[in-house]
């Protein structure tokens, strides 16, 4: 019972296709290499653990990005989105294993299997309209990863200078499945991370949660209101009693919320600025955004889309210092928590209490609001958490004397 707050994770958000205080207008600052390495090392001293490196759109590549941060901190992880169908399974697994290896075993894979129509086809991904087919696809390409790193335990080490082979020992992989074929693969040099660098996934469709439940280490959300967070963890556990109730496969699955927040000592300075973000998105931009997002078919979007509905004649506001109004200007995970550091601490440990144990926050611009959550926020969170394994303690102990 006290494990789940002994052991939360935060993380913090690299803004690889710019940056600053206002959305829905171009960016203040550019995302050189310079900068990303500030916002990195400033995460790193505030206390977070890992980032994500976003991917599509304009993005920067994330692994390139995460290559580059690695050499610029000292215990930073980079959260790198892996495509499948974008990019070879094993030469996926080779990429991931050389930067575990570069980084002392700093490396977290972000599985992305969708994202919108358009970006997948300028991918070049040809399921880009084909929404199950690309989650049928990623559980061959990570069963392929797993399996490759496995087979890699018995690698030698000396590499291409080795008098014998380093491949002896291993395993090569054969497989073959509806979108993948293998005769001899192997995967070197092997991982750092035992069994492998942790898998992050994200995927609010049946389809996506199926293959959450399967084969990743966190399932990641979008953030919502708690009790809808509640309701996405129940029907997790369901899948995954079905899995070992049919296949006999019987694992334990974190999860993890994507979300904005923005913390000041008075409240009323923090609504101020909440609002001041899209305060500069001229109204035609706002009615192109609407569109396009009514558009969307990704399950998580729409989710989204309900939130924004839901709330649009309350200035946005979904519960006590949750707003939906980026998500007027924003796609993807655009709820924000706003308040004094007491507040936003509150409703983060409400999500711990509801089963979230990762988080990826994020403000604007993400410099300075990281230096700000580490110095106002974290300490009291963890106060928090660790006043509430106390009490479950206490709670476990007394039942068992009563």
């Amino acid at each position: 019972m006290t494990n789940i707050y002994e052991n939360v994770e935060f993380g913090w958000y690299m803004p690889t296709y710019g940056d600053g205080r206002y959305i829905g207008v171009k960016p203040e600052r550019e995302s050189t290499l310079e900068y990303l390495i500030e916002v990195a090392r400033t995460a790193e001293r505030a206390g977070f653990t890992f980032a994500l490196i976003p991917t599509g759109g304009t993005c920067l590549d994330a692994w390139v990005v995460g290559s580059a941060l690695i050499s610029a901190t000292e215990r930073f992880k980079p959260l790198v989105a892996v495509r499948p169908g974008l990019i070879a399974p094993v030469l996926a697994a080779r990429m991931a294993s050389t930067l575990d290896v570069l980084s002392g075993g700093r490396l977290l894979l972000n599985v992305v299997t969708g994202s919108t129509a358009n970006d997948l086809k300028i991918m070049g991904d040809p399921l880009a309209e084909q929404h199950d087919r690309r989650y049928d696809r990623t559980k061959e390409f990570l069963k392929i990863l797993k399996s490759l790193w496995a087979n890699g335990e018995g690698a030698r080490d000396g590499g291409y200078f080795a008098v014998q082979d380093p491949y002896e020992g291993i395993e090569p992989l054969r497989y073959r499945g509806d979108f993948y074929e293998l005769d001899s693969g192997i995967s070197y040099p092997h991982v750092v991370q035992k069994p492998h660098p942790p898998l992050y996934f994200g995927g609010s469709s049946s389809a996506g949660k199926q293959v959450a439940a399967e084969l990743a280490d966190v399932h990641l959300m979008w953030a919502e209101p708690v009790e809808w967070i509640k309701e996405q963890i129940a029907e997790m556990a369901t899948i995954g009693a079905k899995l070992k109730e049919e296949q006999g496969i019987d694992r334990k699955l974190r999860y993890g919320i994507r979300a904005q927040i923005l913390v000041r000592d008075d409240e009323e300075a923090a609504w101020e600025e909440a609002w001041s973000i899209i305060s500069k998105t001229e109204p035609e931009a706002l009615e192109q955004a609407k569109r396009r997002f009514g558009q969307s078919e990704a399950t998580n979007q729409r989710r989204q889309n309900e939130l924004l509905r839901r709330s649009e004649n309350d200035r946005y506001l979904l519960g006590p210092n949750l707003w939906a109004g980026l998500g007027t200007v924003r796609s993807g995970g655009s709820l924000m928590i706003v308040g004094t550091p007491d507040q936003v601490s509150e409703r983060i440990a409400e999500y711990v209490d509801a089963g979230v144990s990762s988080f990826i926050l994020s403000g604007f611009p993400h410099l300075e609001e990281a230096e700000i959550a580490g110095r106002k926020l974290l300490p009291l969170v963890r106060s928090k958490l660790a006043a509430r394994a106390r009490q479950a303690q206490e709670t476990i102990v007394g039942t068992r004397e009563g």
